[in-house]
């Protein structure tokens, strides 16, 4: 085979610390991995400087990259850090204040004596109301004011704001009037940028309907300007390819989805990483797993039952609801970067605060003077002093000076006991996050594997591991570009949702067989638009259902069935199981069938994680050094082996305490654990006594 002639897709996965990529030569499955400091100014000069260097490096013309896939965290970040743009809402007559009104709850984990409402991501005075209403079951109520809605685009254009909602009462079941709106906006107002709630959610209760197409709104025209420059970028150095963006349900999308409807890509970046989790679970015969990734900026957690990953429908991003299906991720701020503090109490605290990837952790030399969880690793030994392959040299003795002169002394403690309370917080704090998809969800964390990635994943596993019970822990051969990794594995998967209340004894089958063929064919129309061969065309239902007076819903699995009475009650018998897993309870009550929910996916040429050479090494031919690292459970310093970890065969077996150095990540092995590599050069890990 000539390697000049072969095909190549590139996964660009952009986090707060660095940029991974992962190049795939489609003809042979081999996989080159590459890591660039993240420019959080401009995250694409990251994305393009290390697509250049990947392919430098391997001697791949531009012009054989036929695949792009990429996470990015654009939208996120815009929505977290109040930077969106400035967004119009068109509403129907009497709903001007449906988002000041909201619901009537306060967050969780806060002081609802204190507690402030935020202010929305739209002003009052850039929302107006046009005489129009649609009854619940669609039939028009009044026409739709054009005139009123021709006034509201002149206002928005006077106003210079280019991104507009439309929101209408029940446009869910019929969406005329939203798509009539649009029509007349574009005629006074043809830059506009508008966002219909009947496509971005159509679905029931119009505070959180409204909201989401309002964060819609809110980020396209940041998304929609990041993409297009990418693709011309991409254009520019002539990578002539296909460019799809994962979403927050664990799916791909194309480019010019992305644009239309930005806020589907909220989790994209975590979402790859799930994605990933599931096939390294399922080539280690793993059947539960919990996913930890344990970056430079946060650490996401997601819990993965039966080999599926869990999918939230009442999620949330900051303070504001996305009903829109997400992965169950939780998102805190811990990672490498945290930095740590004595607090003016004398408390020692860890993050939420990052040093990023500018400054950097003091050991970085970039400028950082804060010391960090990184910090803190590298004074108790268990960093390398060369990491990312010898092209990043840490400064030891700079990180000890930081958490001596910020942590220790204020404490009154020895600088190794003040780096180990560092870990401990971060350790302890990240057990919450688990807890919360787990033991929350019903689950006892004790069943599943901990699939630990990320650039810091594999170093903290096995203490949060201990902490939970866990008994096996596995990190994959690259944890540090796992989810760049994942991108390359994820399908094409877009959702679709229509509200249809149905209430017993007088389910209407038809009505919903005929709701959900609509759904069906607007998937087959996407996925023939974006390329997938019919015979890969993969449908799921599913629906959302309640007991009769509930306020809320549980998500049920339809299967691929047609709908009949018979597997309505299949439907509802595994709702009561599901509401009793969950809530510890089901009643002997009439069940509600309220939003009919349909995912179409599709392959376009996924790839599979490939196996290791035949020609590695023993454990012992592998052992590059040695150096005291310091262990809680040993109280104090132990002599360790250091392990180059691309060397190590199938079948080697490694007994804690032990580190295993790749280029881009550390795997710690603690006492009283052993790990043990697979075909694939996982590193299973589990406790050897």
């Amino acid at each position: 085979l000539n390697k000049n002639m072969d095909d190549y897709s590139v996964a660009v996965d952009v986090g707060g610390t660095f940029t991974d990529i992962v190049l795939c030569n489609l003809t042979t499955n081999e996989q080159m991995v590459h890591k660039t400091p993240s420019t959080p100014d401009d995250p694409s000069t990251g994305f393009l400087t290390g697509l250049r260097e990947v392919l430098s490096a391997n001697s791949v013309e531009a012009s054989q990259v036929k695949h792009v896939f990429h996470g990015t965290t654009i939208a996120t970040n815009a929505i977290l850090e109040n930077k969106g743009s400035p967004v119009g809402l068109v509403v129907s007559d009497g709903f001007k204040f449906v988002l000041e009104i909201g619901r009537h709850g306060t967050p969780r984990q806060v002081n609802p004596q204190s507690w402030v409402k935020p202010d929305r991501p739209v002003r009052p005075r850039d929302i107006v109301e046009v005489p129009e209403r649609a009854g619940f079951g669609g039939e028009i109520l009044t026409p739709l004011d054009e005139q009123a809605v021709r006034h509201a685009a002149r206002k928005f254009r006077a106003d210079e704001i280019t991104s507009i909602a439309v929101s209408f009462i029940h446009s869910y079941s019929n969406s005329n009037h939203e798509n009539r709106a649009r029509e007349l906006i574009l005629e006074e107002y043809p830059s506009a940028q508008v966002s219909l709630s009947s496509e971005v959610l159509a679905v029931f209760r119009e505070y959180e309907r409204t909201m989401t197409t309002v964060l819609n709104a809110y980020v396209m025209p940041r998304v929609s300007n990041y993409i297009g420059n990418l693709e011309n970028s991409l254009r520019a150095n002539s990578v002539d390819s296909s460019f799809s963006i994962m979403k927050s349900n664990g799916g791909m999308i194309g480019a010019e989805v992305a644009m239309r409807q930005p806020v589907h890509t909220a989790l994209s970046g975590p979402a790859a990483g799930v994605m990933a989790t599931l096939q390294i679970a399922e080539n280690t015969g793993v059947k539960n797993s919990i996913s930890f990734d344990m970056g430079g900026t946060s650490t996401d957690v997601a819990l993965l039952q039966d080999g599926n990953p869990t999918l939230n429908l009442a999620g949330r991003l900051g303070t504001w609801p996305i009903q829109l299906p997400m992965l169950d991720i939780a998102t805190i701020g811990c990672g490498g970067g945290s930095i740590a503090n004595v607090s003016p109490y004398g408390s020692l605290t860890v993050g939420p605060a990052s040093a990023g990837s500018v400054p950097g952790p003091v050991c970085y030399g970039k400028g950082g003077t804060a010391p960090t969880v990184t910090d803190a690793n590298i004074v108790l030994g268990r960093i390398n002093t060369q990491i990312a392959g010898g092209s990043l040299p840490l400064d030891a003795d700079a990180a000890t000076k930081a958490v001596q002169e910020k942590i220790a002394s204020p404490l009154n403690m020895d600088v190794h006991a003040a780096a180990s309370g560092i870990l401990s917080i971060a350790n302890n704090t990240m057990v919450g996050a688990i807890r919360n998809v787990s033991v929350e969800r019903g689950h006892d964390p004790r069943e599943f594997a901990l699939v630990a990635y990320g650039g810091a994943g594999p170093m903290h596993a096995i203490d949060v591991a201990n902490l939970l019970g866990i008994n096996q822990v596995v990190a994959p051969l690259h944890p540090g570009i796992a989810s760049a990794y994942g991108l390359l594995v994820a399908e094409l998967k877009n959702d679709y949702a229509r509200t249809s209340l149905q209430t017993p004894p007088d389910y209407d089958p038809n009505g919903m067989e005929r709701i959900y063929s609509e759904m069906e064919s607007e998937g087959r129309a996407w996925l023939a638009e974006e390329g997938v061969p019919t015979d890969a065309h993969v449908f799921s239902r599913w629906a959302d259902v309640r007991y009769e007076h509930q306020g809320s819903e549980v998500t049920v699995n339809f299967g691929s069935k047609k709908v009949t009475k018979k597997t309505i009650d299949e439907v509802v018998a595994g709702f009561h199981a599901l509401h009793e897993q969950l809530y510890g309870f089901s009643l002997d009550q009439p069940v509600e069938f309220v939003t009919l929910r349909m995912t179409a996916s599709g392959d376009v040429g996924s790839v599979e994680m490939p196996k290791r050479p035949d020609n590695l090494v023993t454990p012992e031919k592998a052992i590059a050094s040695q150096r005291p690292v310091f262990f809680d459970e040993a109280g104090g310093f132990v002599d360790c082996n250091i392990y180059d970890r691309d060397l190590l065969a199938l079948g080697s077996s490694i007994d804690g305490p032990a580190i295993l150095e790749g280029m881009d990540s550390t795997v710690l092995i603690n006492p009283g654990w052993a790990g043990k590599i697979d075909e694939y050069g996982n590193c299973i890990m589990r406790p050897s006594k």
